[in-house]
């Protein structure tokens, strides 16, 4: 399945180019005010996946990095805090190690994202907050083709093709 997205600067502009789009058999859909939003047609929120990636890698990486932690202190038997005894290097050890899984879940698991941005999803966002609107095309790659030199004519802001990777 391919996808074509193209952005145009009013609610007149797109509702003209899903007409022609209609006329010709190609169905599409209208994204903007008074239509689907980006959660309706299932456009992702990148800071919400990487909020969902970050918690998944947090559920491993802490109780592993504890473990690590823990095993390491245990195994060099280093009495970094001579204030806390044997069992309370090790389980500051562990802590440590937590901590550091912390880490890697934010920086490998996404969190980094937040920060960030990503992807083709959050430009696409931003136009719609901006007031813009967005037509979408699904179909084969020749009916993309086709709604391409359809949606040229109303000279969008963007228009950019995507192939969906089985």
């Amino acid at each position: 399945m391919n996808y074509l997205v193209a952005v145009l600067s009013d609610r007149i502009q797109a509702e003209a180019a899903y007409l022609d789009l209609e006329k010709v058999g190609i169905n599409s859909s209208i994204l903007g005010r008074g239509y689907k939003t980006a959660d309706e047609f299932g456009l992702i929120d990148p800071k919400e996946e990487a909020k969902k990636q970050a918690r998944l890698m947090a559920f491993w990486l802490l109780p592993f990095g504890f473990f690590a932690g823990f095993t390491f202190s245990f195994i060099t038997a280093l009495d970094t805090f001579a204030w806390a005894g044997e069992i309370g290097n090790h389980v500051i050890g562990g802590l440590l190690g937590a901590g550091s899984g912390a880490m890697g879940s934010v920086f490998v698991g996404g969190g980094v994202g937040l920060v960030s941005g990503g992807g083709d999803a959050l430009p696409y966002r931003n136009r719609l907050d901006a007031g813009k609107y967005i037509i979408v095309v699904q179909g084969s790659e020749t009916l993309t083709r086709q709604a391409t030199r359809i949606l040229r004519q109303f000279d969008p802001e963007n228009i950019q093709g995507y192939a969906e990777i089985n």
